[in-house]
């Protein structure tokens, strides 16, 4: 059985589905009074064979990965930005593999080392320990066990945050044949605002599109499989 994205909220099974048409919509801004805290951290371990015709210079990038763009820098993305696969974050929270990031973030911020894990324990709840993504087959593994489904593209969302700065968020929508236990949306977040491949990314998924982009407390995050807890530490450390 999979887990939305908060274990405390609800549940969705998943099963098998299959993609036979494609879709995409135009994007829309949303103007949202919320601020995100999360890490900015990237790894090479996570690669794939497609190239994009993207030349930007170093602080151009971090401009835009710290969420300050205009509007026509945007790209629509295929979901093979995120193919890969890939391991959540929240075990290594739990077991404790993650705290020498949050005592560094109380050395530099305004909460406590407990507080900032606190608010991180909300940020990446999840049952969904591993994602694998090949072409437009997204597959989920809730405590081992895989489901599948097809997803194609549905446009992107501009999201508006109080601190003035801004995000996007990549949406597919799952094949209308599929099972409807399925979650409909899918909608990624990674810092990036055209095409490129993923590192990391925080992901939200359920029925609701609308709604979905509300969501800004709980952003399961995934890290390269191949990578060990220490080495994502270490990613998280080097922002």
């Amino acid at each position: 059985m999979f887990v939305l994205a908060n274990p405390k909220i609800s549940t969705l099974a998943f099963s098998i589905a299959l993609l036979t048409c494609a879709q995409v919509t135009q994007a829309n801004d949303h103007n949202h009074d919320h601020s995100h805290d999360h890490d900015h951290s990237h790894s090479d371990a996570h690669a794939h064979d497609h190239d994009h015709d993207h030349d930007h210079d170093h602080s151009h990038n971090n401009d835009i990965y710290a969420g300050y763009f205009d509007d026509d820098q945007i790209a629509d993305r295929p979901l093979t930005d995120w193919e890969g696969d890939w391991q959540s974050v929240y075990p290594y929270l739990l077991d404790g593999t993650l705290d020498p990031v949050f005592t560094h973030k109380a050395e530099e911020g305004d909460k406590s080392a407990e507080e900032y894990k606190a608010y991180y324990d909300t940020g990446y709840a999840t049952d969904v320990e591993r994602i694998v993504i090949d072409g437009s087959s997204v597959t989920f593994f809730t405590n081992g066990e895989p489901m599948t489904g097809d997803y194609h593209y549905d446009g992107y969302e501009i999201l508006n945050y109080e601190a003035g700065n801004r995000g996007v968020r990549f949406i597919f929508e799952l094949a209308e044949e599929a099972d409807d236990a399925l979650p409909r949306y899918l909608q990624f977040s990674d810092h990036s605002i055209y095409p490129t491949d993923a590192h990391h990314y925080h992901l939200y998924w359920g029925d609701d599109r609308e709604a979905l982009l509300e969501e800004v407390t709980n952003w399961p995050t995934y890290y390269a499989s191949s990578l060990s807890g220490e080495e994502i530490v270490d990613e998280m450390l080097s922002h």
